[in-house]
């Protein structure tokens, strides 16, 4: 079989593909052949060596996957062999066959497309979860939101909605119409100073904040809170510079995320949370499940309408990477072998 690999840290050219025999699932697995794996800037920040936890030199990427059994370890109790399934790998899915933990593999249906499907896993869960199980919005809250244009950032637009709450999102001038389009309030942070112009027009402050971006944002967003709310921190994307490993960009992060922390625990009426899938995931299996399984039936009723940029060979992963700055406002990029 064919997988794709990081050798060492780096940009796009790092990653490179390796033929290999099949792999056995172990006690407690499952093989999947796969249907499609979803490249996201997550990946980006695991070949970059940015990403918190992360694998050591050589592994794979691949955060998301979609795939039939086709093999199954010793002591699985609920799937079997053609059963179609989704997994949230973190890495690992840049392959033609995965092995993943039956609890972690969530059935899905046989008659949606599988570029569909994965492209829910991660950016529609996590916005998901960010909105209900970590800032634990409620229906007439309002919302900040970076990287609104994005593709986290649309997926918490096309949720807010049907939650009932009031986004107000920040993006570059040429994705502004986009963000009004998916029913927030749109805030060109080019030539705007969103915590002025956020605090004009909520009379005052937003409930939730939600920050992918890190670094000294994550303070001024602290700051857009009016009493009651929360900053959820979920990403370090100003780790990232040109594809590669910034090192101001981590002192940054870290230097912001601890001032940041420390507001929070000082504040007696502002709250701050950090919020990782992958952890969450593993704290809670069964909210994972159950929220992937509510994200399909939102998918098949036509309340989440996620976009496929482009779908590319899976020996095409780094040209696929290459995309990553450019793909976003069009839709997800999805490797198929």
């Amino acid at each position: 079989m064919k997988r794709v690999v990081a050798d060492h840290f780096g940009g796009p050219d790092v990653l490179h593909v390796v033929e290999e025999p099949v792999p056995r699932p172990g006690p407690g697995q499952v093989r999947v052949e796969v249907e499609a794996a979803g490249v996201s800037f997550t990946d980006a920040l695991l070949r970059a060596g940015t990403y918190l936890g992360g694998p050591k030199p050589p592994f794979t990427p691949g955060y998301e996957l979609v795939g039939r059994v086709r093999e199954v370890g010793k002591g699985r109790t609920t799937l079997s062999e053609g059963d179609r399934v989704a997994a949230l790998t973190v890495w690992g899915g840049y392959a033609e066959q995965v092995c993943v933990p039956e609890e972690l593999a969530v059935p899905v249906p046989d008659d949606l497309d599988a570029a569909l499907l994965v492209s829910i896993i991660f950016p529609y869960l996590t916005a998901y979860q960010l909105l209900h199980r970590a800032a634990r919005a409620r229906r007439g809250e309002t919302v900040l939101l970076h990287g609104a244009a994005g593709r986290v950032g649309t997926a918490v637009l096309e949720l807010a909605a049907p939650a009932g709450l009031r986004v107000y999102g920040t993006a570059s001038a040429d994705e502004c119409a986009k963000v009004e389009r998916l029913g927030a309030v749109a805030i060109d942070y080019r030539d705007e100073d969103f915590l002025p112009r956020v605090r004009e027009l909520t009379g005052g402050g937003v409930d939730v904040a939600l920050d992918g971006i890190g670094g000294t944002l994550s303070l001024r967003s602290f700051r857009a809170l009016r009493p009651g709310g929360r900053l959820v921190v979920f990403g370090h994307y100003v780790t990232l510079a040109h594809g590669r490993k910034s090192r101001r960009g981590w002192l940054t992060w870290y230097a912001s995320t601890a001032a940041v922390a420390l507001a929070g625990l000082l504040s007696p009426r502002r709250r701050v949370l950090s919020y990782r899938i992958a952890k969450l995931r593993d704290r809670h299996p069964d909210w994972f499940r159950a929220d992937l399984q509510e994200l399909v039936r939102l998918l098949r009723a036509g309340v989440v309408n996620p976009e496929v940029a482009q779908r590319l060979p899976l020996t095409e992963a780094r040209q696929a990477h290459e995309l990553l700055n450019t793909s976003a406002a069009k839709g997800k990029l999805v490797l198929v072998p």
